[in-house]
């Protein structure tokens, strides 16, 4: 996340942390888990993003983000956490959507992965290969090297900085095979 001219990322992160303390109450009573908050965009106007999805495993629709932005700004509205202005963004995670959470990677074990660590991990910073889930505190994966070698890393959750589903066909026939169910 680019950090904005006039704030640290530690000032940034203490907002973020702030909204979801506001909002996630509201945000599970209407049915729905927050997948990621985020600052985007210029320090001048940055867009804070609300990304969420129903907890009963259904799909993301437009009326879902129209009813969440409503009760979102409704709440900001009245708290104003953030110091300065900015445009609500309320999505879904899409099919290649961002790992953020360590259920996040149990539960979409076996699909292709990227992975980017703050610390390298056996001389890598950014993996990308086949999940293979949560062991403890580590995330694991397999990566196949340009050699055609398969190699398994655990890559520390806490020095993961940003992590995502790659789009395959595998995951857009799975996530087809669930719409259609």
């Amino acid at each position: 996340m680019p950090a904005a001219d006039s704030q640290t990322d530690s000032q940034i992160g203490g907002q973020l942390g702030e909204v979801e303390r506001l909002i996630g109450p509201s945000v599970e009573a209407m049915g729905f888990r927050l997948v990621r908050l985020a600052l985007l965009g210029e320090a001048a106007m940055p867009t804070l993003q609300v990304m969420a999805e129903p907890m009963d495993g259904s799909e993301m629709n437009v009326d879902h983000c129209a009813d969440l932005s409503r009760a979102v700004s409704a709440i900001l509205d009245v708290e104003d956490p953030i110091e300065t202005a900015y445009a609500l963004e309320v999505s879904s995670p899409g099919v290649d959507r961002p790992l953020v959470r360590p259920e996040d990677f149990a539960r979409f074990a076996g699909y292709q992965t990227r992975i980017e660590s703050s610390e390298p991990v056996e001389g890598r910073r950014k993996f990308v290969g086949r999940l293979l889930g949560l062991d403890e505190d580590s995330v694991a994966i397999s990566v196949t090297d340009s050699d055609n070698s398969v190699k398994e890393f655990a890559v520390p959750f806490e020095s993961i900085l940003r992590a995502k589903l790659v789009l395959t066909d595998d995951l857009i026939r799975d996530t087809l095979k669930k719409r259609k169910n």
